[in-house]
């Protein structure tokens, strides 16, 4: 494996740590976040005035000359595949992307090919310059393998720490669209009794609750109140469909980011999504509010009606403001349209 050395001085007013120095002076094209440097610090790969540094708490003077042997990244055990993909924006060092539903984002058991990351290797090919020493995207997020939507990839290690740093601190803004049973309203004297619910000015739903893996059922996520992790979610209505009401293509955005956490809130609150295969989305509709077809085209609807539709985050790098949307996919469109029309 090849290897670079990486050469400067350290400007005035050093922080006291020399793992936060080198990240404020290191070249910004050598793409060093500060977690790599604090790595390569204990791992021996840096000189301060000739001298291994092994701490990277150890006090740095101004003026001191550092050295810096790097490994070039290696590439990823992961393979490259050709598969097309929706790109919305890309630079040296980040990408969004328009998933597709019925695209796994990471490869796991059971899905080792065919995957976002491997569309991702050889979409970018050598413009990956390395996360955390390898050549493969920084997956920072992910959305459900039946959720379509926006997802941003890191392509270097700066931008996966930057990145990962505004979705730890929930500052990254994400609206999803959804086709909901019911209709969310704060009106509702069943939502009323429901723990974890409240609603907030302009009929906005805020589901408030602790989320963890089912004790039974493995592969879905459980509403608790005591132990798990803090989860919030709004919800607002922006269309009703049926004569009366049955369903709404709702919006929803997250405070936090869990697993399932819009499908499973939504569940908790009695207005689970339309097609959701784990938490209850085939539910029968109300005879007088659609018709035959109707009805018919929303039980085989074959996914969750969810769609990852604005993402809006600080550009790790450049420090620019970016916001994205993508509108709603065909499937989505085509339920929308025939709910216009409910009684056929």
């Amino acid at each position: 494996m090849g290897t670079r050395q990486i050469e400067f001085q350290i400007a005035a007013a050093p922080p006291p740590r020399l793992d936060k120095a080198l990240s404020r002076d290191v070249p910004v094209e050598e793409n060093l976040s500060r977690t790599r440097l604090t790595r390569l610090i204990e791992s021996g790969a840096v000189q301060i005035d000739g001298v291994d540094v092994h701490d990277p708490k150890f006090k740095v003077s101004e003026g001191a000359m550092v050295k810096i042997v790097v490994a070039e990244a290696e590439d990823s055990h992961i393979g490259p595949e050709d598969i097309p993909l929706d790109v919305v924006y890309e630079d040296a060092d980040l990408i969004v992307v328009n998933k597709p539903a019925g695209m796994v984002v990471h490869p796991a058991p059971g899905s080792p090919n065919g995957t976002l990351v491997n569309a991702l290797l050889h979409h970018c090919g050598d413009d990956l310059s390395g996360v955390g020493g390898v050549k493969r995207p920084g997956i920072v997020h992910r959305i459900d393998k039946e959720t379509s939507g926006l997802l941003v990839v890191a392509k270097s290690d700066a931008a996966h720490h930057g990145l990962a740093a505004q979705f730890e601190a929930h500052s990254v803004e994400r609206y999803y669209r959804a086709i909901c049973y019911g209709v969310p309203d704060a009106n509702d004297p069943r939502l009323r009794g429901v723990k974890g619910v409240s609603f907030e000015p302009g009929n906005i739903m805020r589901l408030t609750t602790q989320l963890a893996r089912h004790k039974a059922d493995r592969q879905k996520q459980a509403v608790l109140f005591h132990g798990g992790r803090h989860a919030v979610t709004r919800a607002r209505v922006v269309e009703t469909f049926g004569k009366p009401a049955g369903l709404a293509l709702i919006e929803c955005w997250l405070e936090t980011g869990r697993t399932h956490q819009i499908r499973v809130h939504m569940a908790h609150a009695g207005h689970g999504l339309v097609g959701d295969p784990i938490y209850g989305g085939r539910r029968k509709l109300a005879g007088r509010s659609f018709g035959d077809k109707t009805a018919d085209a929303v039980k085989a609807f074959p996914r969750q009606a969810l769609h990852a539709a604005i993402l809006g985050f600080e550009h790790p790098v450049s420090g620019e403001i970016l916001r994205f949307e993508a509108e709603l996919p065909a499937d989505m469109k085509n339920l929308i349209a025939r709910l216009h029309d409910p009684l056929t």
